[in-house]
Protein backbone atom coordinates (compact mmCIF):
# COMPACT_ATOMS: atom_id res chain seq x y z
CA UNK A 1 0.00 0.00 0.00
CA UNK A 2 0.88 3.26 0.04
CA UNK A 3 -1.78 4.99 1.40
CA UNK A 4 -2.87 3.93 4.91
CA UNK A 5 -5.61 4.83 7.35
CA UNK A 6 -5.10 5.16 11.12
CA UNK A 7 -8.46 5.69 13.12
CA UNK A 8 -8.31 8.19 15.84
CA UNK A 9 -9.56 6.44 18.30
CA UNK A 10 -11.56 7.80 21.39
CA UNK A 11 -13.41 6.03 24.04
CA UNK A 12 -15.17 8.82 25.84
CA UNK A 13 -19.15 8.29 26.65
CA UNK A 14 -19.43 11.31 24.91
CA UNK A 15 -19.64 10.17 21.22
CA UNK A 16 -20.27 12.86 18.54
CA UNK A 17 -23.10 11.82 16.17
CA UNK A 18 -21.12 11.31 13.36
CA UNK A 19 -18.38 8.82 15.22
CA UNK A 20 -18.36 5.34 13.97
CA UNK A 21 -17.60 2.24 16.31
CA UNK A 22 -14.53 0.12 15.78
CA UNK A 23 -15.25 -2.87 14.93
CA UNK A 24 -18.59 -2.61 16.89
CA UNK A 25 -16.53 -2.70 19.93
CA UNK A 26 -15.51 -0.09 22.87
CA UNK A 27 -13.47 2.40 20.71
CA UNK A 28 -14.90 4.96 18.55
CA UNK A 29 -13.35 7.84 15.76
CA UNK A 30 -14.69 10.44 14.06
CA UNK A 31 -11.25 11.05 12.62
CA UNK A 32 -8.16 9.24 10.88
CA UNK A 33 -4.79 10.29 10.11
CA UNK A 34 -4.25 9.54 6.14
CA UNK A 35 -0.52 8.65 5.57
CA UNK A 36 1.63 8.38 2.90
CA UNK A 37 4.42 6.48 2.57
CA UNK A 38 7.41 8.54 2.54
CA UNK A 39 4.93 11.71 2.34
CA UNK A 40 2.72 13.33 4.25
CA UNK A 41 0.14 12.92 7.70
CA UNK A 42 -2.79 14.61 8.05
CA UNK A 43 -5.72 14.37 9.62
CA UNK A 44 -9.03 13.94 7.77
CA UNK A 45 -12.64 12.89 8.74
CA UNK A 46 -14.59 9.60 8.61
CA UNK A 47 -16.18 10.52 5.38
CA UNK A 48 -12.88 11.39 3.22
CA UNK A 49 -11.91 7.18 4.42
CA UNK A 50 -12.28 4.62 1.33
CA UNK A 51 -15.63 3.17 1.84
CA UNK A 52 -13.89 -0.58 1.81
CA UNK A 53 -11.41 0.80 4.35
CA UNK A 54 -13.78 1.78 6.40
CA UNK A 55 -15.71 -1.32 6.12
CA UNK A 56 -12.55 -3.27 7.21
CA UNK A 57 -12.07 -1.00 10.37
CA UNK A 58 -15.78 -0.88 11.14
CA UNK A 59 -16.69 -4.36 10.49
CA UNK A 60 -18.06 -6.48 13.59
CA UNK A 61 -15.61 -9.60 14.74
CA UNK A 62 -16.35 -12.79 14.26
CA UNK A 63 -16.08 -14.49 17.98
CA UNK A 64 -12.62 -15.99 18.54
CA UNK A 65 -13.26 -20.04 19.74
CA UNK A 66 -16.85 -18.87 21.05
CA UNK A 67 -15.44 -15.77 22.72
CA UNK A 68 -17.28 -12.33 22.03
CA UNK A 69 -14.97 -9.86 21.24
CA UNK A 70 -16.88 -6.47 22.15
CA UNK A 71 -15.24 -6.51 25.19
CA UNK A 72 -11.56 -7.24 26.08
CA UNK A 73 -10.28 -10.16 26.37
CA UNK A 74 -7.35 -11.81 28.41
CA UNK A 75 -4.83 -14.39 26.91
CA UNK A 76 -2.76 -15.81 29.91
CA UNK A 77 0.39 -17.57 28.64
CA UNK A 78 1.83 -20.93 30.11
CA UNK A 79 5.04 -21.47 28.81
CA UNK A 80 6.03 -25.10 29.09
CA UNK A 81 9.63 -24.47 28.21
CA UNK A 82 13.12 -24.80 29.87
CA UNK A 83 14.20 -21.06 28.87
CA UNK A 84 11.87 -19.33 27.68
CA UNK A 85 12.81 -15.25 28.93
CA UNK A 86 10.24 -14.44 31.51
CA UNK A 87 9.38 -18.17 33.31
CA UNK A 88 11.56 -20.43 31.45
CA UNK A 89 11.65 -23.98 33.54
CA UNK A 90 9.35 -22.50 35.95
CA UNK A 91 6.47 -24.94 34.15
CA UNK A 92 8.11 -27.22 32.71
CA UNK A 93 6.63 -29.70 35.11
CA UNK A 94 3.50 -30.89 34.07
CA UNK A 95 1.62 -31.24 36.69
CA UNK A 96 2.71 -27.46 37.82
CA UNK A 97 2.00 -26.33 34.58
CA UNK A 98 -1.60 -27.28 35.28
CA UNK A 99 -2.00 -25.70 38.15
CA UNK A 100 -0.21 -22.47 36.69
CA UNK A 101 -2.90 -22.81 34.07
CA UNK A 102 -5.91 -22.78 36.11
CA UNK A 103 -4.98 -20.17 38.26
CA UNK A 104 -4.98 -18.18 35.44
CA UNK A 105 -7.85 -19.61 34.51
CA UNK A 106 -9.39 -18.50 37.78
CA UNK A 107 -8.00 -15.31 37.87
CA UNK A 108 -9.60 -13.99 34.47
CA UNK A 109 -7.69 -15.46 31.47
CA UNK A 110 -10.03 -15.66 28.25
CA UNK A 111 -7.78 -17.92 26.70
CA UNK A 112 -4.91 -20.19 27.48
CA UNK A 113 -2.00 -20.06 25.05
CA UNK A 114 0.67 -23.09 25.44
CA UNK A 115 4.09 -23.41 24.07
CA UNK A 116 6.96 -25.46 24.43
CA UNK A 117 9.77 -23.64 22.47
CA UNK A 118 10.97 -20.03 23.72
CA UNK A 119 10.76 -17.47 20.69
CA UNK A 120 13.14 -15.22 23.15
CA UNK A 121 16.08 -13.43 21.37
CA UNK A 122 18.68 -15.93 21.10
CA UNK A 123 16.71 -18.77 21.18
CA UNK A 124 17.67 -22.19 19.81
CA UNK A 125 15.24 -24.22 18.04
CA UNK A 126 13.52 -27.06 19.32
CA UNK A 127 13.28 -30.41 17.58
CA UNK A 128 8.98 -31.36 16.67
CA UNK A 129 9.01 -34.18 18.85
CA UNK A 130 10.40 -32.53 21.46
CA UNK A 131 7.69 -29.32 21.43
CA UNK A 132 4.74 -32.05 21.04
CA UNK A 133 5.69 -34.19 24.08
CA UNK A 134 6.26 -30.89 25.76
CA UNK A 135 2.76 -29.41 25.14
CA UNK A 136 0.14 -32.08 23.82
CA UNK A 137 -0.12 -34.00 27.40
CA UNK A 138 -0.48 -30.62 28.87
CA UNK A 139 -3.61 -29.81 26.41
CA UNK A 140 -5.10 -32.64 26.62
CA UNK A 141 -4.81 -32.40 30.41
CA UNK A 142 -6.22 -29.37 30.42
CA UNK A 143 -9.36 -30.20 27.87
CA UNK A 144 -10.33 -32.74 30.98
CA UNK A 145 -10.48 -29.58 33.83
CA UNK A 146 -11.42 -26.35 31.21
CA UNK A 147 -13.72 -25.55 29.41
CA UNK A 148 -12.32 -22.30 27.81
CA UNK A 149 -10.37 -21.93 24.84
CA UNK A 150 -6.63 -23.36 24.61
CA UNK A 151 -4.14 -22.06 21.70
CA UNK A 152 -0.98 -23.61 20.88
CA UNK A 153 2.42 -21.32 20.46
CA UNK A 154 4.28 -22.93 17.87
CA UNK A 155 5.43 -21.94 13.92
CA UNK A 156 5.23 -25.98 12.78
CA UNK A 157 2.78 -28.04 11.87
CA UNK A 158 3.55 -31.50 13.27
CA UNK A 159 3.53 -29.83 17.05
CA UNK A 160 -0.33 -27.71 15.65
CA UNK A 161 -1.65 -31.22 14.41
CA UNK A 162 -0.92 -32.57 17.84
CA UNK A 163 -2.12 -30.06 20.06
CA UNK A 164 -5.44 -30.09 18.67
CA UNK A 165 -6.03 -33.63 18.40
CA UNK A 166 -5.00 -33.04 22.30
CA UNK A 167 -7.91 -30.53 22.44
CA UNK A 168 -6.67 -27.23 21.27
CA UNK A 169 -8.54 -24.54 19.48
CA UNK A 170 -6.49 -21.98 18.22
CA UNK A 171 -3.06 -21.82 16.35
CA UNK A 172 -1.04 -19.32 17.21
CA UNK A 173 2.11 -18.95 14.81
CA UNK A 174 4.76 -15.90 16.04
CA UNK A 175 5.63 -16.81 12.16
CA UNK A 176 2.38 -16.09 10.55
CA UNK A 177 2.42 -19.62 8.25
CA UNK A 178 5.35 -18.26 6.79
CA UNK A 179 7.84 -20.81 8.82
CA UNK A 180 6.45 -24.44 8.13
CA UNK A 181 4.42 -24.57 4.37
CA UNK A 182 2.25 -27.35 6.48
CA UNK A 183 1.11 -25.45 8.92
CA UNK A 184 -1.37 -23.51 6.54
CA UNK A 185 -3.15 -26.59 5.23
CA UNK A 186 -3.12 -28.30 9.10
CA UNK A 187 -4.79 -24.82 10.12
CA UNK A 188 -7.80 -24.48 7.22
CA UNK A 189 -8.83 -28.62 7.44
CA UNK A 190 -9.30 -28.19 11.16
CA UNK A 191 -10.90 -24.83 11.06
CA UNK A 192 -9.57 -23.44 13.73
CA UNK A 193 -8.61 -19.98 14.29
CA UNK A 194 -5.05 -18.52 13.64
CA UNK A 195 -2.88 -15.80 15.19
CA UNK A 196 -0.72 -14.65 12.70
CA UNK A 197 2.35 -12.34 14.05
CA UNK A 198 4.79 -10.26 12.56
CA UNK A 199 8.59 -10.93 13.49
CA UNK A 200 11.32 -9.25 11.63
CA UNK A 201 13.82 -12.77 11.13
CA UNK A 202 14.36 -15.42 13.71
CA UNK A 203 14.70 -15.55 17.62
CA UNK A 204 18.17 -16.83 17.33
CA UNK A 205 19.06 -13.75 14.96
CA UNK A 206 16.15 -11.13 14.93
CA UNK A 207 17.22 -8.29 17.78
CA UNK A 208 20.81 -8.65 15.78
CA UNK A 209 20.23 -5.07 13.86
CA UNK A 210 16.43 -4.66 12.99
CA UNK A 211 15.49 -2.05 10.25
CA UNK A 212 12.48 -0.78 9.07
CA UNK A 213 11.71 1.91 5.92
CA UNK A 214 8.72 2.79 8.46
CA UNK A 215 8.11 0.25 10.86
CA UNK A 216 4.59 0.56 11.15
CA UNK A 217 3.89 1.07 7.40
CA UNK A 218 6.04 -2.28 7.09
CA UNK A 219 4.38 -4.38 9.70
CA UNK A 220 0.90 -3.22 8.56
CA UNK A 221 2.07 -4.18 4.94
CA UNK A 222 3.82 -7.73 6.22
CA UNK A 223 0.50 -8.68 8.08
CA UNK A 224 -1.79 -7.99 5.10
CA UNK A 225 0.20 -10.00 2.69
CA UNK A 226 0.13 -13.03 5.55
CA UNK A 227 -3.87 -11.91 5.83
CA UNK A 228 -4.40 -12.89 1.92
CA UNK A 229 -1.76 -15.85 1.94
CA UNK A 230 -3.57 -17.32 4.72
CA UNK A 231 -7.21 -17.02 3.38
CA UNK A 232 -5.34 -18.62 -0.35
CA UNK A 233 -5.01 -21.29 2.14
CA UNK A 234 -8.16 -21.89 2.57
CA UNK A 235 -8.38 -20.02 6.06
CA UNK A 236 -11.57 -18.52 6.60
CA UNK A 237 -10.93 -14.56 6.92
CA UNK A 238 -13.44 -14.87 10.36
CA UNK A 239 -10.71 -16.63 11.88
CA UNK A 240 -7.63 -14.62 10.87
CA UNK A 241 -6.49 -12.57 14.25
CA UNK A 242 -3.28 -10.28 13.82
CA UNK A 243 -0.22 -9.59 16.06
CA UNK A 244 2.13 -6.86 15.04
CA UNK A 245 4.66 -8.52 16.80
CA UNK A 246 6.12 -6.19 19.79
CA UNK A 247 9.64 -7.28 20.63
CA UNK A 248 10.44 -9.75 17.68
CA UNK A 249 12.71 -7.47 15.99
CA UNK A 250 12.36 -4.76 17.48
CA UNK A 251 14.07 -1.96 19.05
CA UNK A 252 12.89 0.06 21.67
CA UNK A 253 11.56 2.65 19.50
CA UNK A 254 10.14 0.45 16.95
CA UNK A 255 7.98 -0.63 19.51
CA UNK A 256 7.21 2.58 20.96
CA UNK A 257 5.99 3.07 17.24
CA UNK A 258 4.05 -0.24 16.94
CA UNK A 259 2.31 0.64 20.21
CA UNK A 260 0.98 4.57 19.46
CA UNK A 261 -0.36 3.14 15.90
CA UNK A 262 -2.34 0.14 16.83
CA UNK A 263 -5.05 1.44 15.88
CA UNK A 264 -4.22 1.23 12.57
CA UNK A 265 -4.01 -2.47 12.49
CA UNK A 266 -8.05 -2.18 12.67
CA UNK A 267 -7.94 -1.59 8.92
CA UNK A 268 -6.63 -5.15 8.56
CA UNK A 269 -10.57 -6.34 9.20
CA UNK A 270 -9.25 -8.84 11.96
CA UNK A 271 -9.33 -8.86 15.18
CA UNK A 272 -6.11 -7.26 16.93
CA UNK A 273 -3.95 -9.16 19.79
CA UNK A 274 -1.21 -7.44 21.39
CA UNK A 275 1.67 -9.54 23.38
CA UNK A 276 4.09 -7.01 25.12
CA UNK A 277 3.64 -8.67 28.79
CA UNK A 278 7.02 -8.09 30.75
CA UNK A 279 9.34 -7.67 27.32
CA UNK A 280 12.75 -6.05 27.51
CA UNK A 281 11.47 -2.89 26.36
CA UNK A 282 9.53 -2.29 29.59
CA UNK A 283 12.69 -3.23 31.41
CA UNK A 284 14.81 -0.73 29.35
CA UNK A 285 12.11 2.07 29.48
CA UNK A 286 11.25 1.68 33.43
CA UNK A 287 15.31 0.45 34.77
CA UNK A 288 13.60 -2.74 36.05
CA UNK A 289 16.37 -5.69 35.52
CA UNK A 290 14.26 -8.64 36.10
CA UNK A 291 11.81 -9.58 34.52
CA UNK A 292 8.95 -10.68 36.98
CA UNK A 293 9.07 -7.13 38.17
CA UNK A 294 7.89 -6.02 34.62
CA UNK A 295 4.41 -6.44 35.28
CA UNK A 296 2.99 -2.42 36.27
CA UNK A 297 4.82 -1.66 32.98
CA UNK A 298 3.24 -4.67 31.11
CA UNK A 299 -0.37 -3.45 32.55
CA UNK A 300 0.14 0.57 31.72
CA UNK A 301 1.34 -0.70 27.97
CA UNK A 302 -1.68 -3.41 28.07
CA UNK A 303 -4.25 -0.53 28.58
CA UNK A 304 -3.03 1.77 26.36
CA UNK A 305 -3.58 -1.18 24.00
CA UNK A 306 -7.37 -1.17 24.67
CA UNK A 307 -7.81 2.26 24.63
CA UNK A 308 -7.26 1.97 20.86
CA UNK A 309 -9.16 -0.87 20.47
CA UNK A 310 -7.14 -3.88 20.65
CA UNK A 311 -9.67 -7.01 21.03
CA UNK A 312 -7.45 -9.61 22.68
CA UNK A 313 -4.38 -8.72 25.17
CA UNK A 314 -1.21 -11.65 26.17
CA UNK A 315 -0.09 -11.53 29.54
CA UNK A 316 1.99 -13.50 31.94
CA UNK A 317 -0.12 -11.81 35.02
CA UNK A 318 -3.71 -12.46 34.29
CA UNK A 319 -5.08 -11.83 37.74
CA UNK A 320 -3.43 -8.22 38.29
CA UNK A 321 -4.53 -7.84 34.50
CA UNK A 322 -7.54 -8.22 34.99
CA UNK A 323 -8.16 -6.37 37.91
CA UNK A 324 -6.68 -3.26 35.69
CA UNK A 325 -8.74 -4.14 33.26
CA UNK A 326 -11.88 -4.59 34.90
CA UNK A 327 -10.82 -1.17 36.61
CA UNK A 328 -10.34 0.56 33.66
CA UNK A 329 -13.17 -0.21 32.20
CA UNK A 330 -15.21 0.76 35.39
CA UNK A 331 -13.43 4.36 35.36
CA UNK A 332 -14.08 4.45 31.60
CA UNK A 333 -17.38 2.86 30.65
CA UNK A 334 -15.19 1.19 27.58
CA UNK A 335 -15.87 -2.00 27.06
CA UNK A 336 -18.46 -3.03 29.51
CA UNK A 337 -20.77 -5.89 28.37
Amino acid sequence: MSVYYRPLVQIDAARPAGATFVACGWAWFSHAERIERGGSRTVVETAEIPADVMDRITAPRAPVAGLDLRQPRLMGILNVTPDSFSDGGRFFDADVALAHARAMAAGGADILDIGGESTRPGAAEVTDADEVARTAPVIAALRNVYDGPLSIDTRKAAVARAALEAGADIVNDVAALSYDPALAGVVADAGVPVILMHAQGDPATMQADPTYDDVLLDVYDYLEARVAAARAAGIAADRIVVDPGIGFGKTVEHNLTLLRGLSLFHGLGCPVLLGASRKRFIGTLAGIEDADDRMPGSIAVALAGLAQGVQITRVHDTEATKQAVTLWQAATGAGQA
